[in-house]
């Protein structure tokens, strides 16, 4: 591998704050979106009158690409990442890029920079990025007519690099993550309205993150999906537009019914979380972390133990296997990986 130094420095480095030598990057102009081009990395021009600075229209994804045992580079559930961008821009009122377009894009830079996918564990995190580039401060009530859409790539380890460990999360029953219309995008400012109450949490109860259940419904945290999980059983939240549609969350549910778990959504109340702590596990999925076990929840100033205060076998086995799909050692049968190159 001709970056091998490159790499290991990234792999050493914190999860998500080293890139690839190239982005890709097109623009939306005249209405309709230019060809992508390869370029070094490094700043972007932007009119400090971009739409995208004074009324935050922006959205992103976040997938990954591993390499298999053969050299080859595989990118998990490209499409369905793709879809989420579109929508998530069509909620912006953005213009939306053809979701083939994007992963062309996606694909033409992976072949670019494919020195820099490390092998297993690690993965190339991949971060197509879309804002609106308008230079007006008069657009408050308009959307922006002009936009910029970039891809980042990134050489990431493991996201537990010090080893699995099961997480504190606090239950938060009376704020909402987000506005209730809007959760569905994955866009900064969902994540930015969350920022404060995390890091309240983190300072007085040592969380790692909040679990938002506004008047007891329970959603999901500021950056991950929550669900429980038993030997016989899946419980996760129905899909609504109050918190994001999770491609982790999807799969780990393909997985579930594959296992020959109860897959059910519906809405889930504090109380019966707090109830299924004190037999089963819970779990929070996401690309970066996978799937990540929680331990103990806090609640009105008590702190309740999940499955003893241990992560539990049935995360670490649905954890695994997915794992085991992204780096080819199980079957593809659901025709989840896109091979790039």
């Amino acid at each position: 591998m001709a970056n091998a130094p490159k790499v290991d420095a990234a792999l050493k480095a914190t999860f998500g704050t080293s890139f690839t030598d190239k982005i890709a990057i097109t623009h939306y102009r005249n209405g309709a979106w230019e060809p992508f081009t390869i370029q070094p990395y490094g700043p972007i021009q932007l009119e400090p009158s971009a739409h995208v600075l004074h009324y935050a229209s922006t959205c992103f994804e976040g997938l990954k690409a591993h390499r298999h045992d053969d050299g080859s580079v595989h990118i998990f559930r490209l499409d369905r990442h793709m879809q989420r961008l579109h929508d998530s821009a069509g909620l912006l009122c953005l213009p939306q890029p053809d979701p083939r377009f994007v992963s062309e894009g996606i694909k033409n830079l992976i072949r670019e920079c494919v020195d820099w996918v490390p092998e297993q564990p690690g993965a190339l995190y991949i971060r197509p990025t879309l804002f609106g580039t308008l230079a007006s401060i008069g657009a408050a009530a308009s959307p922006s007519s002009e936009a910029c859409l970039y891809i980042l790539l990134s050489p990431v380890g493991d996201y537990f690099e010090t080893g699995l460990k099961p997480l504190k999360i606090l239950i938060d029953d009376d704020r909402m993550r987000t506005a209730p219309h809007f959760g569905s995008a994955k866009t900064g400012g969902n994540y930015a309205s969350a920022l404060g109450q995390i890091q309240r949490a983190k300072q007085k109860y040592g969380v790692q993150q909040v679990l938002f259940a506004p008047d007891g419904d329970v959603q999901e945290t500021g950056a991950a999906n929550f669900l429980l999980i038993s030997d016989h059983e899946i419980l996760t939240k129905k899909l609504d537009n109050s918190f994001l549609h999770g491609v982790t969350r999807d799969s780990i549910l393909e997985l579930g019914r594959d296992l020959g778990y109860k897959i059910s959504e519906r809405e889930i109340g504090v109380t019966e979380v707090l109830e299924w702590a004190r037999y089963g596990e819970a779990a929070l999925s996401g690309t970066a972390a996978v799937l990540a076990g929680i331990g103990s929840f806090v609640y009105n100033d008590e702190v309740i133990l999940c499955n003893n205060g241990e992560i539990g076998p049935n995360t670490l086995k649905l954890r695994q296997a997915l794992i085991d799909i992204h780096g080819g050692k199980s079957p593809d049968n659901h025709h989840w990986l896109t091979r790039a190159c």
